[in-house]
């Protein structure tokens, strides 16, 4: 059996679950998440517990137990204290600012480029720091990975868009003949 999917999940209070079948719906005050199960799985609710259980042993539903466990677990997260991303510019002339909703980068490209963020993800701008926050984990790794695509660190000199905590294997440069 899964040792992820046979973990149950509990539930916080404050927070409203709601199975219906196969869509399982998590709210909480104005955050709502719903996900729609495989039909080879199904979740139920034990007290304050969710347990998620396969109909077989077959290979393709192990898989999908511990992967549906870990969404329902993350929508759970989400709503309660949601996902963070955060993303350093490493370069001179290199920024990014806020203007309303959305936020303008220059990154050395003859224009400045501008982002809005989806619904529900927010981005804010403190120095050189942009941080990514929402309650969809998938959709704040989605977000940040296209701010940080907008300007890849270079291999050479680390300028660029990387994440916090990201180590850069920065390449040793031309040496040339030294006779």
């Amino acid at each position: 059996m899964s040792r992820i999917g046979r973990m149950p999940i509990t539930i916080p209070a404050g927070v409203d679950v709601k199975i219906d079948g196969q869509h399982v719906s998590v709210k909480k005050d104005k955050t709502e998440m719903n996900l729609d199960v495989h039909p080879s799985i199904s979740a139920k609710m034990e007290g304050s517990e969710i347990i998620v259980e396969r109909h077989s042993d077959d290979k393709d539903h192990r898989a999908l137990h511990g992967l549906t466990r870990a969404l329902i677990h993350n929508m759970v997260v989400g709503v309660t204290e949601g996902f963070t991303k955060t993303l350093e510019i490493n370069g001179i002339g290199y920024r990014a600012q806020k203007q309303g909703n959305k936020v303008v980068f220059n990154l050395g490209y003859s224009h400045p480029i501008e982002m809005v963020g989806p619904a529900g993800i927010t981005i804010d701008v403190k120095d050189n720091q942009v941080i990514v926050q929402g309650a969809d984990k998938q959709l704040v790794g989605e977000t940040a990975a296209k701010i940080r695509s907008l300007r890849v660190p270079d291999v050479y000199k680390g300028k660029g868009i990387k994440y916090a905590g990201e180590h850069l294997i920065i390449k040793e440069g031309k040496t040339g003949a030294n006779k």
